[in-house]
């Protein structure tokens, strides 16, 4: 047929592709295919195990990160002070504050983010983070995003282990 230029599967696609919304076409066998995914980054830029319990008598904060290249999601709980890696990120808490039984619950705590590289590292975010509103003030960075989930404090964690 001559006055045909398309097949109608891949014109539903197109026009479905220009207004916002993709409609499965019949699979061909170019569609069919094999990609090859990519590469996975080195094992170094994992997160190391961060589930090691913190210090007795320590007040700890959990946080979650996002890998937004390959989807991943990690939490863990980090003591105050101490050095955490997560990818190129290096994050480090300096105070964490939780609001009492009896007031709404809140946790916020201060946050030091820098990204790690070969020769030099560079401060990405210093600044108040709060459980309640990660979006109030938020780690702006292309790969990784972090937030916080609650703050441990251990003089709370005593008490509610006593009763």
């Amino acid at each position: 047929m001559v006055g045909r230029l398309r097949p109608p599967a891949l014109c539903r696609a197109v026009v479905g592709l220009s207004f916002g919304w993709i409609i499965a076409a019949p699979a061909t066998a170019a569609a069919q295919a094999t990609v090859p995914l990519p590469p996975q980054p080195p094992a170094a830029l994992e997160p190391p195990a961060l589930s090691a319990p913190a210090p007795p008598g320590r007040d700890t904060i959990v946080l979650q990160g996002l890998d937004k290249v390959t989807a991943r999601i990690s939490t863990f709980e980090i003591p105050l002070d101490r050095e955490v890696r997560f990818g190129t990120l290096s994050i480090v808490v300096r105070s964490c504050h939780r609001t009492p039984p009896t007031e709404p619950p809140e946790s916020a705590a201060f946050i030091q983010i820098d990204e790690v590289g070969d020769d030099a590292s560079q401060r990405l975010f210093s600044g108040w983070m709060f459980a309640s509103s990660p979006a109030l003030s938020a780690l702006e960075h292309p790969v990784y995003d972090i937030w916080v989930l609650e703050c441990r404090n251990a003089a709370n964690a005593s008490s509610a282990s006593s009763q």
